[in-house]
């Protein structure tokens, strides 16, 4: 797999210094990473990252 572009979400950096790391792959797929694990990728469709982040907009119990 060719090397993917990471880019920090601008919601990272809290007092822990987690961050969460997102990359658009060649076949339309988007790839999260966090800090503490890079080693562990999760792999999703862009529709279904958008659901997911509408869902935690909207929800106040789901934050």
């Amino acid at each position: 797999m060719p090397e993917l572009n990471w880019q920090k979400s601008s919601f990272s950096g809290g007092p822990e210094s987690s961050c969460l790391y997102i990359a658009p792959a060649p076949d339309g797929t988007l790839r999260l990473r966090e800090s503490d694990e890079p080693h562990v990728i999760l792999a999703t469709a862009p529709d279904g990252l958008a659901a997911l982040l509408r869902h935690v907009k909207s929800d106040p119990v789901a934050r």
